[in-house]
């Protein structure tokens, strides 16, 4: 369980440092990402800026001034139609998963993201064999929108990815 409840805010600079250091673990030792190269603490500063830049979310999960989780709402396609749509990332430290710290993310995301004026959000999930991620997406009212076979390949492995899709706002007339 959490040892003190998790605050969820908007990430900061001094934050970029942890989300690095999660971030690498992922993609150091998972195929939850897709990316091989973990970012640098710059690369990270300037996607936290471009966000805020944009409207858009990015948050950490703050438990004591221990960065245990990353959430944010990027641009789905860069192309101008797309605007409007969002595509959510969560990672959690590994010391912290299973303590409701995605589910809190993840709610600030969306609530976030429908008050910058989103209209979608997409999740793009590895399909590694463990269910918590579809799972948690689910309880957001998320959908199944399509599989795509085989398109990643890391670790040795083919991995799918599973497209979920969740409504925030009325589409445009």
């Amino acid at each position: 369980m959490v040892k003190s409840p998790a605050v969820v805010r908007p990430a900061t600079p001094e934050d970029v440092k942890a989300v690095a250091e999660i971030g690498a673990h992922y993609v150091n030792h998972s195929v939850a990402t897709f990316d091989e190269t973990p970012r640098t603490i710059a690369d990270w500063q300037r996607w936290l800026d471009d966000l805020a830049g944009r409207g858009l979310p990015f948050l950490v999960a703050d438990l004591s001034g221990e960065v245990a989780g990353y959430a944010y709402a990027g641009p789905w396609r860069p192309k101008p139609a797309y605007r409007y749509t969002v595509e959510d990332t969560i990672y959690l430290s590994p010391g912290h998963l299973g303590q409701g710290l995605g589910t809190a993310l993840l709610g600030e995301v969306v609530t976030r993201s429908i008050a910058a004026g989103m209209r979608q959000m997409i999740a793009v999930i590895a399909d590694t064999g463990d269910p918590a991620s579809a799972t948690l997406h689910r309880r957001f009212g998320f959908v199944e929108a399509g599989r795509l076979t085989g398109v990643g390949f890391k670790h040795g492995r083919s991995i799918d990815t599973l497209l979920m899709q969740r409504p925030l706002l009325p589409a445009h007339d």
